[in-house]
């Protein structure tokens, strides 16, 4: 079996240099992982594009659903405009209709934006009603792959719905199982066709108790760890 690539999501410059000495084969650039994931800064962009591994940079403006506006849309397209020039790989998209459904005109536009550019649709995918139907979107619509849960909290839970999905995928479209996915949950999913695989490889550091006082934060927050990275890695060998 072909090694089966890591991706890793970081929030922070610190957190990018402990994947790639963890080993990390792609970076999902964002912040505020612990909003599901926003937006990053030009400035860790910047980071991010000197590092030897592909970073595909978040494309969601705020927390919440995927329903965006027109003043969303801007912001969205001036984002990817700022991966593009950062030299980024590519960008992770999502939207949504009020019915859950993917919002092709919405994802169409931002795909244009991002045209020649790495293309990853988010779990906005895991919301919508009739997963096979949105993976046939997504096919039609050029994305290179879907980050999904398999509409469960985690793919592990959702480890059934992807092994339906791959096999309806039939290698038009890469299945990225991501979310709760550590050495101790690998077995849940290891009999997948596994391409690629996401995660947050993150350890738990306490913060002060001033700066959940002063709203500046939780009282705790989880870092990207090296050394989880590397364990994932070397779990993900012995598949």
């Amino acid at each position: 079996m072909p090694d089966i690539l890591l991706e890793v999501c970081v929030e922070d410059a610190t957190g990018l240099a402990a994947a790639l000495r963890g080993g990390a084969g792609r970076i999902e650039l964002c912040s505020a992982l612990a909003l599901g994931g926003l937006s990053p800064s030009p400035g860790l962009m910047a980071e991010a594009a000197r590092s030897p591994i592909p970073a595909m940079a978040m494309i969601r403006p705020r927390a919440g659903g995927f329903l965006w506006s027109s003043e969303d849309l801007r912001q969205m397209k001036a984002d990817i405009a700022a991966a593009r020039t950062a030299g980024l790989a590519g960008v992770v998209l999502g939207a949504s209709r009020p019915d859950g459904r993917l919002d092709e005109w919405m994802l169409a536009t931002l795909l244009a934006e991002a045209e020649g550019m790495d293309t990853t649709l988010h779990r906005c995918f895991d919301l919508t009603p009739d997963k096979g139907q949105a993976l046939e979107t997504a096919i039609a619509l050029g994305f290179r792959r879907i980050l999904t849960s398999g509409g469960a909290p985690t793919a592990p839970e959702g480890a059934e719905t992807l092994a339906r999905l791959m096999d309806q995928a039939a290698g038009r479209i890469i299945l990225l199982p991501g979310s709760g996915i550590r050495p101790e949950t690998l077995p849940a999913i290891a009999h997948l066709p596994l391409r690629e695989i996401h995660a947050s490889c993150s350890m738990p550091e306490a913060e002060g108790a001033a700066i959940a006082a002063f709203g500046f934060g939780p009282p705790e927050r989880r870092i990207t760890s090296e050394l989880a990275v590397r364990a994932l890695k070397a779990a993900l060998r012995l598949l």
